[in-house]
């Protein structure tokens, strides 16, 4: 069966009301086609429903032209600079992202809407059967990460709370992306050293593409559901290998809570900064793409926080005027 795209614009419309997906009690603004389509149910909590939400409607505005992405992400509260409480607030953002009056920035956001429903609409539901994401064993808790760009190879320090979410977690598998040469279209098993400081035993590393590193970490002891563990990596580059400037946390599993710091050189510093929240892998070169500013201080080094992350979307920085590496943690 399909949803009607009528029935979904209604109730996009009202879901994008006052704080949109930030509403307290976000369940009771969902109707039963968004409730059918987003995979939420009666039992799951408040931040489940809203992160569900977040991912489809994500999901779904990638298939938008871009300026309409960008006003629905807006006016849901989705997007990064949108979590504003009223949705009178989020249109005025929204004119400014557009460089257009407030009547006609709502026209926009209405045909963002229509084409959402009809993205979302496409989606086959089977009756009485909702649609739900798969399940993981585990998530992260807590991340921090330390990029420091000064050294004679860029490193990595990598700090990760993570929590069971089943009994008898005896290990985890991690991934990480080092951008490929441009001369060979592939990276290497040894363009890159991973080092365990505590929480596990590295067990494999496999090539998973052309640029990503799979890896696996044996725990020191099975964890049981609920139960936490922290883990501390480091990631060291090889062989000064090409890189592009950027470099963001790309989550397969949720994410509540994401601090990167990097520290770039004295003497090369990059000519501009900018903050990636919420956006597709696909923007994180895109120039047009939504991003925001961020200060280098006296010290060659910016500390930026992300909270709630939604899985495969980037959250991180690019720069410009220097070339570093393009990395990717997940």
């Amino acid at each position: 069966m399909s949803v009607p795209v009528s029935q979904l614009v209604e109730e996009l419309k009202v879901l994008r009301r006052g704080r949109g997906i930030l509403a307290s009690a976000i369940g009771d603004r969902i109707g039963p086609a968004l409730r059918a389509l987003t995979g939420s149910s009666g039992e799951d909590r408040a931040p489940d429903v809203r992160r569900k939400v977040a991912q489809s409607l994500l999901r779904w505005a990638e298939e938008l032209p871009h300026d309409l992405r960008v006003v629905a992400l807006i006016a849901f509260g989705v997007a990064e600079d949108g979590r504003l409480p009223y949705y009178q607030d989020r249109v005025r953002l929204a004119c400014a992202h557009l460089d257009r009056d407030e009547r006609a920035t709502r026209r926009r956001i209405d045909d963002a809407i229509e084409r959402l429903a009809e993205v979302a609409s496409a989606v086959p539901v089977q009756p009485n059967t909702p649609i739900r994401e798969p399940t993981a064993s585990w998530h992260t808790e807590e991340l921090n990460t330390s990029l420091a760009l000064d050294l004679p190879t860029p490193e990595v320090f990598e700090t990760r709370r993570i929590v069971a979410d089943e009994d008898n977690l005896d290990h985890v598998d991690f991934a990480f992306t080092l951008t490929a040469d441009p001369r060979t279209g592939t990276a290497r098993t040894n363009d890159l050293d991973i080092d365990i400081f505590h929480g596990g035993r590295l067990a494999t590393v496999v090539m998973e593409s052309g640029e990503r590193y799979g890896f696996r970490l044996v725990l020191p002891k099975p964890l049981q559901r609920g139960e936490s563990h922290q883990i501390c990596l480091r990631f060291r580059l090889r062989d000064n290998k090409p890189m592009l400037p950027h470099y963001v946390c790309v989550p397969r599993h949720r994410c509540g809570q994401f601090t990167l710091r990097v520290r770039f050189d004295l003497d090369h510093l990059p000519t501009g900064v900018w903050r990636l929240a919420h956006a597709f892998q696909r923007d994180i070169e895109d120039p047009l793409a939504v991003r925001e500013p961020v200060q280098v201080d006296s010290s060659g080094e910016i500390h930026i926080r992300f909270q709630e992350l939604v899985p495969g979307l980037a959250y991180g920085v690019r720069w410009t005027g220097s070339t570093y590496d393009g990395l990717q943690t997940h």
